[in-house]
């Protein structure tokens, strides 16, 4: 198989040189994007490395993480490779991880696969805490996201791709930047691809990030409620109506009518001064135990239901 790296490049010159240099022995072809670096990063791998399987693609606009992948992406289904690894240019990931990243692709057990610092407890003990406790969360939001339940780290960005799986995505509708990594999950969610942990550690020198703790905060939480919804409705309604649909639902309308009744009950009882009677406590109890149950059971049943026949296995 044809094995590509694409590296986005956006602020990373004292890094891109060393990383470019431990990438080539490992894959047959390299796209540096630089995604209008102000520090020129794809004018100095050009000067350094003037070969025919290090291609630079250049931005004339700033499209972000997600954007530089994509133009990766698109010259590597033009160059009819099998499997593209994307590696981030500031040094965090070690090339020669790239053969456990892509194996469980080349052995056809996966459609897709990412890194994950969670496995191994010697290796998460270099993150730092706040990363540690950030990622935890992240992974288990984006779990109910995206419905792949056998993941975590959800922001790694060393993944890799089989050819089939990228030409079935809508590339145009992937997230440009920093939710990319998770909207990528989402996409692939939709079209029902097996997706994989490696684990790997990941490295932290001198490198700065250009996620902001903010952007987490309030700008991912809409964003994987929104995923969350065009999941269900896809998944659940529009491409099949399963028992997992009607727990969804019913269980929604249980406790919805359970908390509506009671509330209204016990404010109206309030105002008037009247004990609320025991019969009308347990009417507004009855539907929300069991609506939050069948809910329970939605959720079991989605885990159950995590892709695990890989696309690629049926092309």
């Amino acid at each position: 198989m044809k094995v590509a790296a694409v590296i986005p490049c956006f602020r990373v010159s004292k890094h891109i040189i060393d990383v470019v240099e431990r990438t080539l022995p490992v894959v047959d072809m390299i796209y540096v994007v630089d995604d209008l670096c102000p520090e020129g990063s794809g004018a100095l791998v050009a000067e350094h490395f003037p070969y025919v399987n290090v291609r630079v693609i250049q931005h004339q606009v700033n499209r972000g993480v997600g954007g530089a992948v994509v133009s990766g992406y698109r010259a590597a289904l033009a160059d009819d490779v099998d499997i593209v690894v994307k590696v981030d240019g500031d040094g965090q990931m070690d090339p020669l991880q790239i053969a456990s990243l892509i194996a469980p692709i080349v052995a056809r057990r996966a459609d897709y696969t990412k890194g994950n610092r969670f496995f191994n407890i010697e290796d998460l003990r270099q993150m730092p805490f706040v990363r540690v406790l950030g990622n935890s969360a992240l992974s288990f939001v984006n779990k109910i996201s995206t419905g792949y339940w056998n993941i975590m780290d959800p922001t790694n960005g060393f993944t890799a791709i089989h050819k089939s799986t990228l030409k079935l995505l809508d590339l145009e509708k992937l997230a440009a930047r920093y939710f990319f990594e998770s909207d990528m999950l989402f996409r692939l969610s939709i079209v029902r691809a097996t997706v994989r942990d490696v684990s790997m550690p990941a490295f932290y020198g001198d490198e700065e990030s250009n996620l902001r703790i903010s952007k987490v905060l309030f700008d991912f939480p809409g964003k994987y409620l929104l995923n969350f919804f065009k999941r269900f409705f896809y998944n659940y309604i529009l491409r099949d109506v399963s028992i997992g649909t009607i727990e969804t639902i019913v269980g929604i309308l249980l406790m919805c009518f359970g908390l509506t009744w009671g509330v209204y009950n016990w404010i109206g009882n309030g105002m008037n001064g009247v004990e609320t009677p025991a019969g009308t406590v347990m009417l507004a109890s009855l539907p929300i135990i069991l609506g939050s149950q069948l809910l329970l059971a939605a959720v079991a049943y989605d885990i159950y239901n995590v892709p695990s026949e890989p696309l690629q296995g049926s092309s």
